[in-house]
């Protein structure tokens, strides 16, 4: 048993008590809960690797981005001027291992550094979407497992997101040494308020709903069946993670467990785990 655990978890920096105002941050306070109990979750599981899908790293034209840096780092600074940051360990071998994987697969894959080959300044900036899920997990502990950054691409066939996702559960579950989790970052659909930056669109909260019945019936891959015009409408952040999700799904039978659904503002935000079926 290597790939122990994996979950859905927002990236709302809202869900934040300690940089967000608390008149806001009360309407988040439920999927901040729902984050600490995933968090509690994944420590339980004790991963030696946490491989993190987030949409807001490198995002490369027509490729699936696999960083390769020896170390991630990032802070993020509400409009208060108050700020958390985390520095992390990356799991050089198994981001390396993947990448052969997939390009053997012939999946568009590459693999990204940033700074110095290795070292402590091979360091990638660590995104909003991979530090405030990685936060609520890592910030209070010593012994910290390390990580792998992978971000999907929109502009291929989503079907190979989900092979991509296969390749993660065959590399982890091919590795006998080391336990893994992973984490899809993920907000939901994106247009559920006129006053937000993408406007309203009833195809939001269909959106919603949906992963939500995918989720609660333990089937992500009905997802992968959603006509581009309707996420379009809808403006999810969530769906080529999800696809990821699905095609570990496919070769790690788990079980699902929905925690909490909130919209609060102009965004939805769904946390949610997978255990292995005992």
């Amino acid at each position: 048993m290597t790939l122990v655990y994996a979950c859905i978890a927002p990236h709302g920096s809202e869900t934040i008590n300690s940089i967000t105002p608390k008149t806001l941050h009360r309407r988040f306070q439920e999927t901040e809960q729902a984050l600490r109990i995933l968090a509690h979750n994944i420590i339980r599981s004790r991963p030696d690797t946490i491989v993190i899908a987030t949409p807001h790293n490198l995002r490369l034209w027509k490729q699936i981005c696999v960083v390769t840096s020896h170390n991630s780092s990032g802070e993020l600074t509400a409009e208060n001027q108050k700020s958390i940051s985390l520095k992390v360990k990356c799991d050089i071998e198994f981001s390396h291992k993947l990448l052969t994987k997939a390009s053997k697969r012939r999946l568009p894959v590459v693999g990204a550094n940033y700074g110095s080959a290795d070292g402590e300044t091979s360091d990638m900036p660590m995104d909003w979407g991979s530090l405030i899920p990685l936060w609520f997990i890592l910030s209070k502990k010593r012994r910290k497992p390390r990580i792998s950054i992978v971000t999907p691409s929109r502009e291929i066939p989503l079907l190979q997101n989900t092979k991509f996702g296969r390749t993660i559960a065959d590399v982890a579950e091919n590795d006998q040494s080391k336990k893994y989790a992973f984490i899809a970052s993920a907000d939901q659909a994106h247009a559920h308020k006129k006053s937000g930056p993408y406007g309203f669109s009833k195809a939001a909260a269909e959106y919603d709903a949906i992963v939500l019945k995918a989720l609660q019936e333990n089937n992500l891959k009905k997802l992968l069946q959603l006509k581009s015009k309707f996420v379009d409408e809808a403006k999810p952040d969530s769906l080529w993670q999800l696809a990821m999700l699905a095609g570990i799904l496919e070769r790690v039978k788990m079980k699902s467990h929905l925690y909490s659904y909130q919209a609060p503002t102009y965004y939805g935000m769904i946390c949610a785990d997978y255990t292995r079926f005992s």
